[in-house]
């Protein structure tokens, strides 16, 4: 049975028949470790000459914004990463500055520790990122982690995380930002409320829900919602949703609508496997990935991975999977055109393609522990869940 969570973010089906051994991840973040892989060639780049430095940070119970945030108010220097990795985590990964000049010193926080490799005649950039691995242990599950192999049939769906975990929002602001419906963005930023929030933050969302409360609830907003009071403050001074909306930084106001295309991609994915299309090899007319990243159309004899449309206002039809696509967005009553946003254009997006399925290699495991590798932009979270088949994501860990 698909919880119901799952089906709220677009994914209802299983693409594995393995029965699911239960569990919980994450019970304490060493639990779960994340190391993120670059190319070998970027590797060999890496040198002790000047240029812009190169560093490692390693960081647990902090998420990579909040890190790369502290590091800059404490050293001053704006460094960037090439991945986002959460804070429910152990995570390792390079990050580098956008500026040539001195590196800074190694340092270390209670959170996270920071250690210069080298440096790069440019700066690195997501492309030089090529996957993650992950060791992860599934606590307080049954027996039969070793009988699952079916770890290359896992349908390449955008994971929780994506969404908001415990509080999926993401894509319903990204779908009002789409439909120019700025009043309704604000509403959800500052009202939507979940099960699985605090008390605490719920009470407060529900005050935030009638504009009248803003002034006297402005100050009671807790320092973590930050986003939240960013919208308020613009809202007591302009009165305006679209103004509101738009002093939300650039970077997650693009998210907002990358979070609703990953929706439509969840749908679709769901509905093409449910129809009974082949998402696990690449016919003639598809478009695919070949072994270096490059698209292009299916070419027999090569190594190339399947591709399936990601919305946006440069939608390609002309795939086996538009019948799929094309109904989910008369669902949403959302058209490609939608994705070109005149009012906000620098939120506006083309769209593109993704992988199919999930690329998954050095895959191992040994009692209640596995480890593996996945290709950059897949969630180790949609693995688990083909593994665990959990009743409530959230509870398990997600």
């Amino acid at each position: 049975m698909i919880p119901n969570l799952d089906s709220q973010l677009g994914i209802s089906v299983y693409s594995t028949k393995f029965h699911g051994i239960g569990g919980k991840i994450r019970v304490f973040p060493e639990d779960f470790e994340v190391s993120e892989r670059i190319s070998e060639k970027t590797l060999k780049s890496i040198t002790q000459e000047e240029g812009y430095a190169v560093y490692k940070l390693k960081k647990k119970k902090i998420d990579t914004n909040h890190a790369l945030s502290n590091i800059f108010r404490k050293k001053g220097i704006r460094l960037k990463s090439l991945g986002l990795k959460d804070a429910s985590a152990v995570t390792e990964q390079f990050v580098c500055s956008g500026n040539k000049g001195k590196a800074i010193e190694d340092f270390s926080s209670e959170k996270f520790s920071l250690t210069k490799v080298g440096f790069v005649k440019k700066p690195l950039s997501k492309k030089d990122m090529i996957g993650n691995h992950f060791k992860i242990k599934i606590s307080e599950c049954s027996e039969g982690l070793s009988s699952f192999n079916e770890f290359n049939n896992v349908l390449n769906f955008y994971g929780y995380q994506r969404f908001g975990s415990k509080r999926p929002v993401t894509h319903l602001i990204g779908k009002a930002i789409v439909q120019k419906n700025f009043q309704k963005a604000v509403e959800l930023i500052l009202s939507f409320t979940s099960d699985y929030d605090s008390k605490e933050n719920n009470e407060i969302r529900e005050k935030l829900g009638d504009k009248h409360n803003f002034k006297q609830y402005f100050e009671k907003i807790p320092t973590q919602m930050d986003i939240e009071r960013i919208v308020v403050k613009d809202m007591i001074e302009n009165d305006d949703a679209f103004s509101a909306v738009r002093a939300i930084p650039l970077s997650l106001r693009r998210f907002y609508i990358q979070a609703y295309q990953s929706y439509i991609f969840n749908k679709s994915l769901s509905a093409s496997f449910s129809d009974g299309e082949n998402l696990f090899g690449a016919e003639s007319g598809d478009v695919c990935y070949d072994s270096k990243g490059i698209i292009g159309k299916f070419i027999k004899g090569m190594d190339q991975n399947l591709a399936v449309p990601f919305v946006g206002y440069s939608y390609y039809k002309k795939t086996r999977f538009h019948p799929q696509i094309s109904k989910v967005l008369d669902e949403e009553e959302i058209s490609p055109k939608d994705f070109f946003i005149k009012e906000m254009q620098e939120v506006s997006s083309e769209g593109g393609f993704r992988q199919a399925s999930i690329q998954c290699s050095d895959y191992s495991s040994q009692d209640n522990i596995i480890e593996f590798t996945l290709s950059r932009g897949s969630f180790a979270t949609i693995l688990l869940r083909e593994i665990m088949k959990p009743d409530d994501p959230i509870l398990a860990g997600y």
